[in-house]
């Protein structure tokens, strides 16, 4: 008999952090969290997205050993604000057992319903920058910090049990090499002396700080129009910006302004901490920290996290301009692989975005709904 419990404490909330690590403690793709930072971005008290959104998190047991996990979520902004009455559901994990999977997704159904929500989908985060989709392709690869892995048996645990697909998102790689500065050098120059734009680079974080909250606002503006996007308020920029921001190297953010210093285009990509994390098992201390801090300044492989563009000046080859200045970066620092989070597969404008550097789709994952 499944048994579903409500996390209640702060050690309840630990064994729902800690569960994946028994469930893929022989994978050698899973990237395991910091318990510690998973567990604060859970906290009410701490993650600002609970200013506008509540979760319920919940363990399966079978004969007093759990089995799953899974976070309830609702974001008002996005119900009350966009009329979208969505039921969202994420850190769903689950050992092969239907019957585990379905206790796990009746109660996300049961507090839709009871909050007179239309559909679920999952497995979505609080907000855009979450981690979105289950793994159906491409499960022999390393996972990232940024995403989440699962055994290949999820996907049919989600069709089994009548949820069908709402989004699909790829996941793409290129070698550094095969960014032919031929391709965007002489494009670079054009756009720039066109529109009168400039580059802006950064050489420490402090720096960056007077621009973070332009940024998060071009962000918003850049992806108003998706049907899936929940904008970033002004309390979670402040969250943010103090997690996540001094520990990207600063090489790595790139602007770019207009002739009056408007903000009109930004690029963010990260050292890949995949393989430190797998080292660091969950913990920062005794070890931890220094396999982040060695892969933060001697990773050959990168991750584009974020690029975001004014739709003023969307499609006008604004990207050429911050190829130009990645290729610098990437040559000076040997990198050797380029990785992109998950895409929507039918944004087009992305695709095109990447086609001259080689792309190849190594994953692909994806959102599921049910009607409540």
């Amino acid at each position: 008999m499944i048994t579903i419990k409500q996390v209640q404490s702060k050690a309840d909330l630990k064994r729902f952090v800690k569960f994946p690590f028994s469930l893929y403690k022989n994978s050698p793709y899973w990237v395991p969290p910091i318990i510690k930072d998973e567990m604060a971005s859970f906290d009410e008290t701490k993650n600002p997205v609970f200013k506008n959104a509540e979760a319920r998190f919940f363990l399966a047991y079978k004969d007093s050993e759990i089995v799953g996990r899974v976070a309830a979520i609702i974001n008002w902004l996005e119900v009350n604000e966009q009329k979208v009455r969505k039921m969202r559901f994420g850190w769903l994990d689950f050992v092969d057992d239907l019957e585990v999977s379905k206790a796990l997704l009746d109660k996300v159904a049961e507090i839709g319903t009871e909050n007179q929500l239309e559909y679920m989908e999952g497995p979505v985060g609080f907000s855009n920058l979450d981690k979105v989709g289950v793994l159906i392709e491409g499960f022999d690869h390393i996972g990232t910090m940024i995403t989440w892995y699962n055994h290949p048996y999820y996907q049919s645990h989600y069709e089994k049990h009548g949820l069908v697909k709402e989004k699909e998102y790829l996941e793409n790689k290129f070698l550094a090499s095969a960014a032919d500065p031929k391709l965007f050098y002489k494009a670079n120059l054009l756009v720039k002396k066109r529109y009168g734009l400039k580059e802006m680079n950064f050489e420490s974080s402090k720096e960056i700080m007077p621009w973070v909250d332009k940024m998060f606002d071009l962000f918003n503006e850049s992806y108003a129009k998706l049907s899936s996007f929940v904008k970033i308020t002004d309390i979670q920029k402040e969250y943010f910006k103090k997690k996540y921001i001094s520990f990207i190297n600063p090489e790595y953010i790139k602007f770019v302004v207009d002739s009056d210093d408007n903000l009109v285009a930004f690029a963010i990509v990260m050292p890949s901490f995949s393989k430190a994390l797998q080292k660091a098992n969950g913990r920062l201390f005794p070890t931890g920290i220094f396999h982040l801090l060695k892969a933060k300044k001697e990773s050959k492989d990168v991750i584009f996290y974020l690029i975001g563009i004014h739709p003023t000046y969307q499609n006008k080859g604004v990207t050429a301009i911050i190829f130009n200045e990645y290729y610098h970066t990437f040559k000076k620092k040997e990198i050797v692989n380029c990785i992109r989070t998950p895409e929507l597969e039918d944004n087009v404008a992305i695709r095109q975005m990447w086609k001259h550097f080689d792309p190849v789709t190594h994953k692909r994952r994806r959102t599921y709904r049910k009607s409540l």
